[in-house]
């Protein structure tokens, strides 16, 4: 398999490493090699959300995750688990549910980076979909000695507003009824096929004459909600959306819709003994969580609203002797605390002072 190229400034540091997860779907692991060529970093693994993918953290035009992590002094690694835009096979139909991600994608990433790094100190940064799958491997077990951990804008608890739950539950169900995913790029489908009324839906009272925008930004593929603010992009951000951003399969929503349901984060497949390893529930095994752990969200973010917060306020009451901490960036959604304009200077000090407490308690442990 061949992953679509990343989108970086990098050049030869950047290091593709081989890897096809034990259930034998093949997925995407790159290391960013520091220009100084030391190799005694902490490393951090990075883990994007549903549709997108490590071009997320290495955008060219602005000064990114990954540019910060390096300058900061630490080993980016980045993860493109099976949701990634960049693996050929999910322009097609390859089935999966966020329980593969959790039992296989992320611990298997974890340990082969461990192996990499000869066992240095790892820390994770995770965004939306791939912080709630990490929780669910967190709470099973999977992913022991992390040195930190940052969820940015959803983790165990997601919280939608009632607009976007109902078109989820219910839109949702319509739509997968009759299309097998949802495109981002309007270039690719057209002006005259099936997903013609979706595109005229998400375009009413869009500010923004970009349909790919508009599908994103204004009616986030049709159930409601933004992805991100709109003046916090980049020009040229805002005209790579579709390729930063891909189609979001309809065969993963009735796990969704029990996560959101239930508002934590919950193993869908019950009747599938290899999936017994994860817990039913992930909330009621946090209190086994070994790391310490960082809660981000923008204000403004209307998809998953306060989670965050939320997760925040019930870790601190069911487990008060752990280490978790919660911090709200002013003014930014949800995907524009990464590939936000002026995401280094707003939010990613956060991330990088987290990261260096975490450093400092693992070095004097």
């Amino acid at each position: 398999m061949t992953l679509r190229p990343l989108h970086s400034a990098y050049g030869d540091r950047v290091e593709q490493i081989p890897f096809t997860a034990s259930d034998g779907t093949e997925l995407g692991l790159t290391r960013i090699a520091p220009a100084d060529g030391t190799g005694d970093r902490p490393a951090v693994l990075v883990l994007h959300g549903l549709t997108a993918s490590a071009d997320m953290f290495t955008l060219p035009e602005t000064r990114n995750l990954v540019d910060v992590l390096l300058d900061a002094g630490y080993e980016p690694w980045l993860l493109d688990w099976r949701g990634s835009c960049r693996l050929p096979y999910n322009e097609g139909r390859v089935r999966y549910t966020f329980d593969d991600v959790a039992l296989y994608d992320i611990p298997e990433a974890v340990a082969l980076v461990k192996e990499r790094t000869e066992g240095r100190e790892l820390h994770v940064v995770a965004h939306c979909i791939g912080a709630m799958c990490l929780s669910l491997s967190m709470a099973a077990g999977l992913v022991p000695g992390l040195a930190g951990v940052v969820a940015q804008g959803v983790f165990l608890t997601p919280k939608m507003s009632w607009k976007t739950r109902a078109r989820l539950h219910f839109g949702g169900e319509l739509l997968r009824s009759r299309i097998v995913n949802i495109p981002t790029d309007f270039k690719k489908v057209g002006m005259w096929s099936k997903y013609s009324l979706l595109f005229a839906e998400v375009s009413l009272g869009a500010e923004c004459k970009d349909p790919n925008c508009q599908i994103l930004h204004n009616d986030s593929w049709g159930v409601g909600g933004s992805l991100f603010e709109h003046d916090n992009l980049h020009d040229v951000t805002h005209d790579r959306l579709a390729d930063l951003y891909g189609t979001v399969p309809m065969w993963i929503l009735p796990h969704l819709r029990g996560i959101e349901l239930a508002h934590t984060m919950m193993r869908y497949n019950d009747a599938d003994g290899r999936y017994d390893a994860l817990p039913k529930n992930a909330l009621d095994n946090a209190g086994t969580f070994d790391t310490p752990l960082l809660l981000l969200s923008g204000s403004d973010n209307r998809f998953w609203y306060d989670s965050n917060k939320l997760c925040h306020e019930v870790l601190r009451g069911r487990y008060p002797d752990m280490d978790v901490r919660y911090v709200e960036v002013p003014g930014y959604g949800h995907l524009d605390a990464f590939i936000g304009r002026n995401a280094a200077l707003d939010v990613f000090g956060h991330i990088v002072d987290f990261l260096d407490d975490c450093h400092s308690r693992h070095a004097t442990a």
